[in-house]
């Protein structure tokens, strides 16, 4: 392995530290818990986003805005991808209902859990990954959810470099 080769290896693996450990101090849901590694699933949840990451050519995303929220397709033709996708999106709706946050040092992730609690979200598995409904009463909430999904579409699009950025919250 050349040495370039291999201090692109380093920078890498220091770069999944830091996305997986920094957004994790401070993580706890609702009770404050704030374990150093977030709650039990913290670990299972960054290796989700990982492979996914891996696998981000082959995931075709389709982002509906509606007047109260958002509806999302996501899928792949690679049936591991949409097992991975399938699995992706109940763990992080369990976190939502369970008010469980993660990728707490993003503003918009942190302030889309301190309003966990109006969100409603469903969603359907389909042949080739899921669809997603979330919706809010709330006109606020309603912005953040549908910047969210802005987000996770540029995810998509733009790789762990998107992952690493602060994202705004919408105004009020």
């Amino acid at each position: 392995m050349t040495k370039r080769l291999h201090t692109a290896s380093v920078v890498q693996l220091l770069l999944i530290a830091l996305i997986t450990v920094t957004p994790a101090f401070g993580q706890g849901g609702r009770g404050g818990r704030g374990m150093m590694m977030g709650d039990a699933a913290h670990a299972a949840d960054m290796q989700l986003f990982h492979q996914l990451f891996e696998h981000r050519t082959e995931i075709e995303r389709h982002v509906s805005a509606r007047k109260d929220g958002i509806e999302t397709v996501t899928e792949s033709k690679n049936p591991e991808v949409t097992r991975l996708l399938q699995t992706h999106v109940a763990a992080m709706l369990a976190r939502v209902k369970e008010g469980r946050p993660i990728h707490q040092r993003d503003p918009l992730f942190v302030e889309l859990f301190k309003y966990a609690d109006r969100i409603e979200a469903r969603h359907e598995l389909t042949a080739g990954g899921v669809r997603v409904i979330e919706t809010s009463k709330d006109a606020y909430v309603v912005k953040l959810l549908q910047a969210h999904a802005e987000v996770v579409s540029a995810f998509l699009a733009n790789g762990m470099s998107q992952m690493m950025k602060n994202h705004p919250v919408p105004p009020r």
